[in-house]
């Protein structure tokens, strides 16, 4: 019986696709996800400017999406369902890249094969395309709108047109393929970068087509390679841009014409250029520069996407992140400079004592029909002797010091250098073993190896993890590996045990993958050449070229798609590697029952083990989080944020569904730079500009920066005053900048604030509840004890000395304490947020005043819970971090109910809140230990007890559990104590309740406990 394998090779890579489309559209979230997915949603849905490099290309696709989506409420799912779609093409074309070169090794047209080969083939592709379909990695980019499903597109369709040029190689109209290659490069440039490193890959697969591989031949295609990437990556994409700058500059500084005319200019001169270059070659007959100017010339068409970001930049939209409406902003905005530098094969360490400061590239700015230079670029120099070859520890913050001496014995040369004050004192300079010794240790083995197997092992847990036994970790299923990694695994916790990322795949596509790679090495060489640089340049090089610094913020396993994408090919070679060995020794070899046993064994395993952690059907929580913290605020109020998880949501439920646009969001991480500074100057729907003295131009990049403090004037000192001084242009308001030579700039002349308050203008303006009014104070101080302020600290101070109580400002609860700018007593709690008042507040004793009254009708009848009230939801670290807040917020408000005598609102505030927050959705910690106070205050002596006795149930488990990591103990130093202090804290609310059995043993497990633990930390 002969098969057309032509005809099945295309309907079993379609049936791939269905199932991989059915899974993601299955499994999407309905609405924003957590981190970047609300800043793209909105970008795309009102095509605005997102952040740093952008993505053009990916915001045009989703806008075509929501175009489909009738009411905005839909267009987080259709730019969700985008994600979903673009990851099925991507399984598509990675089955029929594996069904490509699987029949390589079998060496036969494609009419001449057996059925047990095609089945054999076809297995290959269907097993290797659904385990990276079912991979952690991969399925969770998939149901999310976020780049990377996209980017991983346009990765699978380059690599398989690579392929499909191999087919027609010889055929006179092939370098059509080359072409379209090119384009498709152009065009993921508005995705992401990360496509870019097929390249090389795409080099090796023509190098081994059109010659015969040596040595030297082979050591020509990777420079050559790495050539095309760095031209592309450091000579197209900057290069090309900063020649428009150049023209700019002198059509419009020396010859005078209008803004834009050099940027006219350069593009009728490249496409001359292009146009005269193509004409010539084919003149000629030089057909291979013929296609190499036809290839530049479609990426640069691809890349033209980022004249969308200018274009929409000009419009001055809400978001306008970096305000890239010009040539120059938009070079800063795609060298991600509001992100700093890293150093990759040489520069400073991080303890390098900084020598100067050099004056580095000019800023311009528009002004009277010229760019004028309103500032420049600032580079640091350091001590030479604290630089070198392959810098892995170079950052300054003291968490990634701290963490660089925990992951290295840091050893090196001893050298005397001077401090800030001019001591000496000796320094270690870190020795390139150190370095490397982080890089293998840290870079590669935690920020690789560990997401590498979470895809082809097991995962842990979603706990994101920095290192330790407990969180985050590959498992591999087997006591006998996990025990001796991980510690010992039978005594975890419930919520570790139960936590639904934790998967176990038994190392079984780890296995198969190895097998594809060792058989593919052996039976076909140059092809294995082509995957293994693929797999190392999508996941070593992006290791090196990222040079992660510990402690990031989130995981960073999407980084790496790529690398998994090739291991996912290898996964699809066992079939064949299985299949020809056993074909040698059986007769009639089974090919269907072999490609069966590979589909249950390996994807049907992971579809199973990683289904409940990647479905996200039905979760609501990031929009209606986002909804509660608008919510909490005031009409007409601004609302201070400052991480990205209590921003973006926020700004995808205002740019997108609408909700409370009278609030003016405003992002203290952003509110430094200038052109964010210039957005909350200007309306925004029904949200008016920020009241300010500083005029626009006084606030853009390069002015008030950052603004010394002097002690000059010892007493209190009215904020107006010292705005205006700061506002005033007079050479007498200024001087010598600290590290600038040359520079005047503004300063504060006192460290004493105040700010006067007309109370009965507060009181018609009903700034606060009348309860209030009798706390409202004739003057507020503070006192700032630092040497400086940063701009979006004076923006605060602007604005409050501006504002006069006319508009509500607020701080997210997230906001600490340091960039409050020590207005932290004039505080009240409302919500989700801080609300700033002019009232004489407790907040001086203990935490953040609550103001009962507004809050319970915030918690009780405005809070949106996400799904997480009405059914089983995946929650992952981030809601259950959310949730913890919650909790905690709930229990504070229910406390101050019970200081006012308000006992039943109290009891109505806590049942409500560990209803939809039970143990089973979140697990008890301390945050429930002020619900069984509050419990024990109002008699509900039973629920007190309970909620108690499931707290200490979960705290015993995590003690038992420490106990059981012996020597691994120590790196939970604090939880360990966090669990004995939580013991202790319940023994003593049991004693002065008169629960004096439960006391007694409370005391006694306390004891048992140290006894227990004593030899462990």
């Amino acid at each position: 019986m002969k098969l057309n394998f032509k005809f099945w090779n295309i309907a079993i890579g379609w049936a791939t696709f269905l199932i991989a489309a059915i899974v993601y559209l299955l499994t999407i979230e309905p609405t924003a996800s957590f981190w970047d997915c609300g800043e793209f949603i909105a970008s795309s849905y009102k095509l605005e400017v997102g952040h740093p490099p952008g993505a053009p290309l990916f915001m045009l696709l989703g806008r075509l999406f929501t175009i489909f989506a009738g009411e905005a409420e839909n267009a987080a799912k259709m730019i969700n369902s985008m994600s979903a779609l673009a990851s099925a093409f991507t399984i598509l074309f990675l089955f029929w890249s594996i069904t490509h070169l699987a029949r390589k090794f079998i060496n036969k047209n494609d009419g001449d094969f057996s059925l047990p080969e095609i089945i054999a083939i076809l297995g290959s592709g269907l097993i290797g395309a659904l385990a990276y379909t079912f991979s952690d990695t991969f399925w969770f980019s998939a149901v999310e709108a976020e780049v990377y499903a996209t980017s991983s597109l346009f990765t699978a369709i380059v690599f398989w047109a690579i392929l499909k040029w191999e087919n027609e190689a010889d055929k006179q109209k092939s370098q059509r393929w080359i072409v379209l290659i090119a384009y498709l490069i152009g065009l993921s440039i508005g995705v992401h970068l990360l496509n870019l490193l097929a390249i090389p890959a795409i080099v090796f697969v023509y190098y081994f087509k059109k010659f015969k591989p040596t040595f030297q031949g082979l050591v020509q295609a990777t420079f050559l390679s790495l050539i095309i990437l760095a031209a592309v990556m450091y000579a197209i994409i900057p290069g090309v841009v900063y020649l428009a700058s150049r023209f700019e500059l002198l059509f419009v500084n020396s010859i005078g014409l209008p803004f834009n005319s050099g940027i006219f200019f350069f593009i009728i001169f490249i496409v001359f250029l292009i146009v005269a270059g193509v004409r010539y070659t084919h003149r000629k007959k030089k057909y291979v520069l013929n296609t190499i100017i036809l290839s530049v010339a479609v990426i640069l068409i691809g890349y033209s996407s980022y004249a969308t970001i200018m274009i929409r930049s000009s419009a001055d939209p809400p978001m306008d992140q970096n305000n890239p409406e010009n040539i120059f902003n938009l070079i800063s905005y795609l060298n991600r400079e509001q992100y700093g530098d890293r150093p990759l094969f040489y520069g400073h360490y991080y303890n390098a004592p900084v020598t100067e400061r050099e004056q580095g590239q000019p800023i311009y700015a528009k002004e009277d029909g010229k760019y004028v230079v309103v500032d420049h670029k600032s580079k640091l120099k350091y001590d030479s002797r604290f630089t070198g070859f392959f810098p892995r520890m170079y950052s300054t913050e003291a968490q990634h010091i701290e963490d660089y001496e925990t992951w290295v014995d840091i050893k090196g040369e001893q050298v005397n250098v001077r401090n800030n004050r001019g001591e000496k004192e000796k320094k270690t300079i870190p020795a390139v073993a150190s370095n490397l010794s982080f890089f293998f240790k840290y870079q590669v083995g935690h920020m690789y190896w560990r997401y590498f197997m979470w895809n082809f092992s097991g995962r842990q847990n979603d706990i994101q993890g920095h290192g330790n036994v407990r969180d985050g970790n590959w498992i591999a299923g087997f006591s006998f590996l996990d025990n001796n990694r991980l510690g010992d695994q039978d005594n975890l916790p419930d919520y570790l045990k139960n936590n639904p990322a934790r998967n176990t795949y038994y190392m079984l596509p780890f296995i198969l993958g190895l097998l594809g790679f060792f058989y593919q090495a052996k039976k076909d060489n140059k092809n294995f050449v082509v995957i293994l640089m693929l797999f190392i340049l999508t996941g070593i090089a992006i290791v090196y070229y990222l040079n992660q610094t510990p402690h990031q913020p989130r995981e960073r396993d999407y980084a790496y798609a790529g690398s998994f994408y090739a291991f996912s090919i290898w996964i699809g070679f066992s079939v064949m590697a299985v299949f020809q060995y056993l074909r040698k020794r059986i007769k009639s070899m089974p090919a269907v029952l072999l490609t069966v046993i590979g589909l249950l064994f390996v994807p049907s395993l992971m579809a199973v083990e990683n289904w409940d952690d990647h479905d996200r059907s039905g979760r609501y929580t990031t929009r209606d989080f986002a909804a509660n913290y608008l919510n909490s605020t005031r009409p007409n109020g601004i609302l201070f944020t400052y991480g990205d998880n209590d921003t973006f949501p926020l700004w995808y439920a205002q740019e997108v569904e609408g909700i409370r646009t009278d609030v003016r969001v405003s992002n203290l991480s952003y509110l430094g730079a200038g052109w964010y500074v210039h957005q909350m100057m200007r309306k925004a729907y029904e949200s008016d500009p920020f009241p300010m003295t500083h005029e626009i131009d006084q606030m853009r990049r390069g002015s008030r920066d950052v603004i010394p403090i002097t002690n000059q004037l010892d007493d209190w000192v009215t904020l107006k005053s010292v705005i205006d001084f700061v506002a005033n242009e007079d050479e007498r308001t200024k001087i010598s900048a600290p590290f600038e030579q040359g520079k005047k700039v503004n300063y504060i002349p006192t460290r004493n604030f105040k700010l006067k308050i007309d109370s009965a203008a507060v009181v018609e303006q009903e700034v606060i509840e009348p309860n209030y009014h009798a706390s409202v104070v004739d003057e507020m101080q503070w006192k700032l004890n630092r040497n400086y302020l940063t701009k979006d600290g004076l923006v605060v101070y602007d604005l409050l000395a501006s504002n006069n109580w006319e508009r509500p400002i607020h701080f997210a609860v997230t906001v600490g304490s340091n960039k409050q700018f020590k207005l932290g007593d004039y505080m009240l709690m409302e919500g989700l947020g801080y609300y700033l008042v002019p009232v004489e507040t407790n907040n001086k004793r203990r935490d953040k005043e609550i103001n009962t009254g507004r809050m319970y009708d915030i918690l009780m009848n405005d809070f949106r819970w996400g799904g997480v009230d009405e059914s089983d939801i995946y929650l992952n670290e981030d809601n259950r971090d959310m949730l913890s807040n919650f909790r905690s917020i709930y229990g504070q408000l229910a406390g101050a109910l019970l200081q006012e005598g308000k006992a039943d609102s109290a009891k109505r505030v806590m049942d409500y809140a560990l209803e939809i927050m039970d143990n089973e959705t979140i697990a008890y910690e301390f945050t429930v230990v002020p619900y069984i106070q509050s419990y024990f205050e109002i008699g509900e002596n039973k629920k007190a007890k309970q909620v108690l006795n499931t707290l200490l149930e979960n705290v015993e488990q995590e003690l038992y559990y420490y106990i059981s990591l012996g020597g691994f103990a120590p790196q939970f130093t604090d939880e360990i104590r966090r669990n004995m202090y939580i013991i202790r804290n319940l023994s003593d609310l049991c004693k002065e309740h008169d629960e004096r059995e439960l006391h007694e043993d409370l005391e006694a497990k306390f004891s048992q406990y140290v006894d227990m633990l004593e030899d462990t930390i």
